[in-house]
């Protein structure tokens, strides 16, 4: 990581900031570091350069415990930024909390390995993201997170940069926007589905205008994480908190105490995959799953409200643009309600209103519209999804020539998740390897307690 005294957004400027008084003796100390740094960067080489963009805390509890799993690896990632991009209430003191736990047990890591970073490095850079979803454009303005993704895609490193999307792609939508330079250099891991239908508007702007972007989209091979595998015995969800979990460490009591102390962890594929496997190639097996070259992605629009009788793909994102009679005024306001979601309509200049809806269940969605809006209030509907067909992987699209999807292959299904069984056939090596990790945050006295 360049250094540079008068670099503020350095963030290990900024902590040597917070410790020291007098320009003199902290330009030479950033020097120093410089110099240092320097000299580890051949044996850093190795090592994947990391950004996670999170919703922890808002929408999906599970995030706190990829998070947890993310840090007692971090000594063989480059942690280059943690951003909290929230759909709900979640923010960046969420991650600063875990980090906190992480201090705790910070000696006894750092007795397995000098490289986990310090709590106070992992602090400056963790960043508060877009805490709205996108307008129907796809972007708002720039915030601390995206800026930092464009700081970090900027700096001089062979290494390609790996954003592990956690939550929604506000932050990486602006980041594309404000720079789309930085785009050869991404990497990008998107932990879909539910995710995805909260951030429709975000998504559908990046398929649009930045149709070269390195990304898998998995929807629905994360599953594999929590559903299949060998769950017998210790390997089961709870059992193995119980038993490899809980009460290591404050990190792994914390762990615990999220969603009654089972395994979800969701998110943690986007890190498995840079774990296990080849990461330059998704189309070969490993931890994070296995995936096909994508299809044209599935957009269905229509100018009414849709029946029952209306089909979409699972996943795909539908856009309803629906006239409007009356005047607009900038105090009219309009809601889609689907499922849980209350979706706000953009008025857009051809007396319409815009709906973006993004279905995560092969069923039928019923639709509602709720707006003071005599012409439209009240108008409902519905949508059917359906998988997509084996068929669609023989035709992969030459517009995202780097977009990767989940296999609609009969043999990867587990229950209704398309390709789920890429993830879970591993869960046995996986969680075994996570239980080594996670007996690192036990003190010497404990570890001996809990092997007699």
């Amino acid at each position: 990581m360049p250094l540079n005294p008068d670099d503020t957004m350095n963030p290990i400027f900024q902590v040597v900031k917070n410790k020291l008084i007098g320009k003199a003796l902290l330009l030479n100390l950033v020097m120093f570091m410089c110099t240092l740094e320097a000299s580890q960067r051949v044996d850093s080489l190795d090592r994947h350069r990391v950004i996670v963009s999170t919703d922890i805390g808002g929408t999906d509890p599970d995030d706190f415990q990829s998070l947890v799993h993310l840090l007692l690896y971090s000594d063989i990632l480059d942690i280059e930024g943690i951003i909290s991009s929230p759909y709900g209430e979640g923010r960046k003191k969420d991650i600063l909390q875990v980090i906190d736990y992480y201090q705790e047990d910070f000696k006894n890591l750092k007795s397995y390995s000098e490289n986990y970073p310090t709590p106070d490095f992992l602090r400056a850079i963790s960043k508060q993201g877009e805490l709205k979803r996108a307008p129907h454009h796809g972007y708002r303005s720039s915030t601390e997170g995206s800026n930092w993704i464009i700081y970090s895609a900027r700096m001089v490193d062979s290494r390609p940069l790996h954003i592990l999307v956690w939550g929604g792609l506000e932050d990486l939508a602006q980041a594309l926007h404000d720079a789309p330079d930085i785009l050869p250099k991404l990497r990008v891991y998107w932990i879909g589905g539910p995710n995805k239908k909260w951030s429709p508007d975000a998504y559908q702007y990046i398929v649009e205008n930045h149709k070269n972007l390195w990304i898998i989209e998995t929807n629905s091979t994360y599953r594999g994480w929590f559903n299949g595998g060998d769950q017998s015995g210790e390997f089961s969800n709870k059992t193995f908190v119980s038993m490899h979990v809980d009460k290591h460490g404050k990190l792994g009591t914390f762990f615990s105490s999220q969603l009654g102390g089972t395994i979800k962890m969701g998110d943690t594929p986007s890190v498995a995959w840079l774990l296990k496997g080849n990461p330059d190639k998704p189309g070969q097996p490993g931890w994070g799953g296995q995936f096909v070259k994508a299809w044209n992605r599935p957009f269905l629009q229509l100018n009414k409200m849709p029946s029952s009788k209306d089909k979409m793909e699972i996943f795909g994102i539908l856009e309803l643009s629906i006239p409007i009679q009356e005047e607009i005024s900038v105090h009219d306001r309009a809601y889609l309600m689907v499922d849980n979601q209350s979706l706000e309509g953009f008025f857009s200049g051809d007396k319409s209103i815009k709906f973006r809806f993004s279905p995560k269940s092969a069923k039928t969605f019923k639709f509602k519209i709720e707006s003071n809006l005599d012409s439209i209030n009240g108008l409902s509907g519905g949508i059917s999804a359906s998988y997509p067909t084996e068929s669609m992987t023989k035709s992969p699209t030459n517009d995202l020539p780097n977009w990767w999807a989940d296999s609609p292959s009969s043999e990867f299904f587990i229950g209704p998740h398309m390709g789920a069984k890429t993830v879970s056939q591993w869960r046995s090596e996986f969680l075994g390897d996570f239980r080594e990790r996670m007996d690192r945050c036990l003190s010497p006295k404990k570890k001996k307690t809990l092997t007699q």
